[in-house]
């Protein structure tokens, strides 16, 4: 018995390994930094992979359960993501599945009927919550927006607007990935900027834990509309248990989607989920210019086309100015 880490799986070797996840109902993801495999005979018995922080894919041969196998898979797979200095790593499995990997060092964050959402560091969420001081006041009408802000436009600006002036107090998490034109660095000061006329607004990043590469739990589910559906709720599933009593949150706000079907799902989603956890949805209809509703795939476009004169009835000045440095760089 062996085991193998390779960046890349090609020939025979992934169609074992497919085939192999195919037993486990699982689906091979192409998107991987690493995939460690334990072989026996020339077969496959277990099986693990990466992508930055994100642990995919793992499987062991049901007639080999009990000999530590997972723990091999782990090992490699940490070893690896930590020369990468990623401190922090996160898994999502089947809840059946959380006694497997409890005593392995990972912890549950959140889980659906579907998925569990499990991080290497325990308490690890919490202690993320608690570096964000929530500020009084945590009673009355506490609200909540999550944004990508791909950059800060108006009409986000607006969505806050509106917001706050229903809120005693307004939070504003902005997604800590580096997957966008913009920079998590870069969004986080925008979007201060933008909002920084309204006294009641408080803007903090999502950490890891909301919308998310953690959760994305498309590799075990069998069609791309269910791993969509599992997404908005096991995000929702975060936020419910984490953010909503630490922030106080009453309500959350988001501006209507008339686009984008991702977007206008998790609209309903939340509309649907948050009332169980007496958390009012409130969707506020975006702000138009140039005869649509403003959004960042539109700046973005503008920007890529260098068309400044639109970029400037779309976005605030601090906007505009990130633009126009990163256009001219």
């Amino acid at each position: 018995m062996y085991s193998e880490s390779e960046k890349l799986l090609t020939g025979r070797k992934k169609a074992l390994w497919e085939d192999f996840l195919a037993k486990a109902a699982l689906k091979p993801d192409e998107d991987l930094d690493q995939t460690v495999t334990v072989w026996d005979e020339g077969e496959i018995i277990a099986t693990g992979s990466r992508k930055g922080n994100l642990l995919k894919c793992i499987a062991v041969d049901p007639a080999r359960q009990g000999e530590g196998l997972t723990a091999t898979v782990l090992t490699e797979l940490k070893q690896e993501a930590f020369r990468e200095e990623h401190e922090k790593l996160f898994l999502y499995t089947k809840p059946r599945n959380k006694m497997l990997f409890q005593p392995l060092f990972f912890y549950p964050v959140a889980q659906t009927d579907a998925v569990l959402l499990m991080e290497s560091t325990r308490n690890g969420i919490q202690n993320f919550l608690t570096g964000l001081e929530a500020d009084p006041p945590k009673a009355g009408k506490v609200g909540c927006i999550v944004m990508n802000a791909d950059p800060f436009t108006l009409g986000h600006q607006y969505l806050t607007e509106t917001a706050a002036a229903q809120c005693d107090r307004l939070y504003i998490f902005v997604l800590s990935e580096d997957k966008g034109t913009f920079s998590a660095e870069d969004r986080m000061r925008l979007v201060k900027a933008g909002t920084a006329h309204l006294k009641n607004v408080t803007v903090y990043p999502t950490g890891p834990y909301l919308i998310s590469s953690a959760t994305f739990p498309k590799y075990f589910l069998k069609d791309r509309e269910t791993a969509q559906r599992e997404h908005y709720v096991l995000d929702l599933a975060v936020f419910t248990k984490w953010f909503v009593p630490h922030f106080g949150i009453t309500h959350r706000f988001a501006g209507t989607e008339p686009t984008c079907a991702v977007t206008g799902g998790y609209n309903r989603a939340m509309e649907e989920i948050l009332p169980q956890a007496g958390v009012e949805f409130v969707e506020i209809r975006r702000k138009q210019e140039l005869d649509a509703a403003i959004s960042a795939s539109t700046v973005r476009r503008e920007m890529q086309a260098g068309n400044l004169e639109a970029l400037k009835k779309l976005v605030p000045e601090s906007t505009y100015q990130c633009i126009v440095n990163k256009i001219q760089r």
